[in-house]
């Protein structure tokens, strides 16, 4: 079951497309990022090395390249489309009165 967060300071209204955008929410730390299909959560941190996604960009096709090594993933899925065999963690997002929310699990 998800408990939900406000991803506070962040709006659909003002999030840049194309940019990856960093917060924390109970006590995790979560990457934005808005592109043409929509706005998707995920871990803030690669699943290889640890690079921060927020250092990455946008790839010409919208997906997210790791800083380090260039590793290719999928921001709605978390699929690796490089071919390395990791799995990027995502998180449910819910738009609701123009404001973005997080489903986290907490333990």
């Amino acid at each position: 079951m998800y408990t939900w967060f406000k991803a506070e300071g962040f709006s659909p209204a003002n999030m840049q497309e194309h940019t990856i955008v960093e917060t924390v929410i109970a006590d995790k730390r979560v990457a934005l990022v808005k592109n043409k299909e929509g706005i998707f959560a995920f871990v803030a941190t690669c699943p290889h090395a640890g690079a921060p996604f927020c250092d990455g960009w946008l790839d010409a096709r919208g997906l997210l390249v790791c800083p380090l090594h260039k590793y290719r993933f999928d921001a709605a899925s978390g699929r690796n489309v490089s071919g390395e065999g990791y799995k990027l963690k995502t998180y449910p997002l819910e738009i609701r009165n123009d404001e973005i929310y997080i489903g986290l699990i907490i333990t």
